[in-house]
């Protein structure tokens, strides 16, 4: 393991201020196991044996609003002088403009198996390293005058160099505390792709129900970590295999077994963690990969046999992993955005890109459907689920020219807002009242121009908003509503054309 750590002036500053007070500086926690990793630290925790006001009193600026003592040191800018020049603000990285600031402390029983009844603070560095989650964050780091102390009663570093995850004394009492530190760590050996020791393992599995106790948020933050992981197909069959995944998401787990047709060489749930996978390889974001591990989610729930051909099919997949993928996300407290973006990712994943057959106005109609915002992903989603099932190439000619004909939609109207007039123009210019009304003449332009974008021009839009006007409203209702459900269904029977002669779901 490397000594002579790089260590950022700021953490330095922070360190140096309680040792010039008298009191004892430590690194502490994940910094730590990334300095010895060879890894740039994403935050940075410091233990004293000073109390939270010694730590408040020595800083000119921090917060302290916790019952656990953790005191943030705020560094925001800092002044550097360039020879004669007037002082110039440099912006911190944003990893070091809080650093995390602990005392030593001993923690209660956790009666709600989620926090310490009360903590009490200590002057022993011991105490603080037993009550940690597991040894490969226990081990400190003391730099005096770039002297450095490691303090390492755990071992922590043995298990780094062997790649282990080992809990700090007993996995019982330490997941009793925490349940949360069972999917933690099933992250940590998914994020370092360690091993998981025999007996923490053996712990895990006997305590992943204990999970329940812990807070929808809590979970998704680790979940989501694992997500973005470089591996994140590993993570999640550690969490199936150690009976974790039913605690977080059970859905995936239906697709067991549930063996597909065609193209497809894996079970449903192996296709979906492949999918996932090749996200993570392309390095895509987290609302993708989301919707790259949840886009077949549907396909349990609407699988059938088809007796004639002896095939089984998913028809509506795409519309049930909609519904499923938002309730799992709703449940997990994701973001509105991110509920929203995938479940519209996974409602329309099975676009087809036919160039043969499918027309500009269904591309502006996908882009439409999907949002101009998020068209580039679901192609991105598209490109993992091709990867998954098996196939060698993830962007075929057809994609290409698919692509192509999205750059050339993207020209044109695809939504009420890109059409060259307006309600205000209904208004001012035609004298069309507000209302219902409007709405319908709207959308009926709009239909019009997606099937012909050359009509999206001001004099003709007048001219046809002032006809439509005139009609009774039961008749415009009507028209609008005929003019959409005759462009699906010609849409529908494209598809299902489609999905026979490709043989697909």
């Amino acid at each position: 393991m490397n000594k002579h750590f790089n260590i950022p002036k700021e953490v330095s500053a922070v360190t140096e201020a309680l040792e010039g007070a008298g009191y004892q500086a430590y690194l502490i926690g994940g910094c730590v196991r990334d300095l010895f990793l060879g890894k740039t630290p994403k935050d940075w925790d410091v233990t004293t044996n000073a109390t939270p006001e010694k730590i408040v009193a020595l800083f000119p600026e921090t917060f302290y609003e916790n019952t656990y003592g953790t005191v943030g040191v705020v560094t925001k800018k800092e002044h550097s002088v360039r020879q004669g020049l007037m002082d110039e603000e440099r912006e911190v990285d944003p990893t070091l403009k809080v650093i995390e600031v602990t005392p030593y402390r001993l923690e209660a029983n956790y009666t709600d198996g989620r926090r310490p009844d009360h903590v009490t603070w200590s002057d022993k560095l011991e105490d603080d390293l037993k009550r940690r989650d597991f040894t490969i964050n226990a081990i400190a780091l003391r730099v005096i005058e770039n002297e450095e102390e490691i303090v390492d009663q755990f071992e922590g570093k043995k298990d780094l160099q062997k790649g282990i995850i080992r809990t700090v004394g007993t996995p019982h009492d330490r997941f009793i505390e925490d349940a949360l530190r069972i999917l933690r760590a099933v992250r940590l050996a998914t994020e370092l792709e360690f091993t998981i020791d025999p007996e923490t393992e053996k712990a895990v599995v006997e305590h992943a129900h204990l999970l329940k106790n812990i807070s929808a948020e809590r979970i998704r933050d680790e979940f989501s970590k694992i997500l973005n992981s470089d591996r994140p197909m590993r993570g999640i069959e550690l969490c199936r295999k150690l009976q974790i995944l039913k605690h977080i998401i059970p859905e995936l787990e239906e697709g067991i077994g549930k063996t597909q047709r065609g193209e497809h060489i894996y079970d449903v749930y192996e296709h979906s963690l492949r999918t996932l996978e090749h996200s993570a390889k392309k390095k895509y974001n987290l609302d993708t990969r989301i919707a790259s591990l949840l886009h077949d989610i549907g396909k349990p729930a609407t699988r059938r046999l088809d007796e004639k051909r002896s095939i089984y099919t998913f028809h509506g997949h795409d519309v049930v992993g909609a519904r499923m993928a938002k309730k799992i996300l709703e449940r997990l407290k994701y973001p509105n955005a991110t509920i929203e973006k995938v479940g519209k990712l996974v409602r329309w994943h099975m676009f087809f890109s036919d160039t043969e057959t499918i027309t500009l106005s269904a591309v502006r109609r996908m882009i439409r459907n999907v949002g101009v915002e998020n068209i580039w992903e679901l192609m991105n989603v598209r490109i993992c689920d091709r990867i998954g099932t098996g196939r060698p190439k993830e962007s075929p000619y057809r994609l290409r020219k698919y692509r192509a004909m999205i750059e050339e939609a993207l020209r044109d109207p695809i939504s009420v807002s890109q059409l060259k007039i307006n309600g205000e123009t209904l208004i001012k210019d035609l004298g069309i009242a507000p209302g219902p009304s409007m709405g319908f003449i709207l959308l009926t332009l709009l239909e019009e121009v997606i099937d012909n974008p050359q009509k999206n021009e001001i004099e003709y839009l007048k001219s046809r908003a002032l006809e439509l006007s005139r009609l009774p409203f039961p008749e415009l209702k009507k028209l609008g509503v005929e003019a959409k459900e005759k462009k699906e269904e010609l849409e529908e029977g494209e598809i299902k054309k489609l999905r026979e002669k490709r043989q697909v779901q």
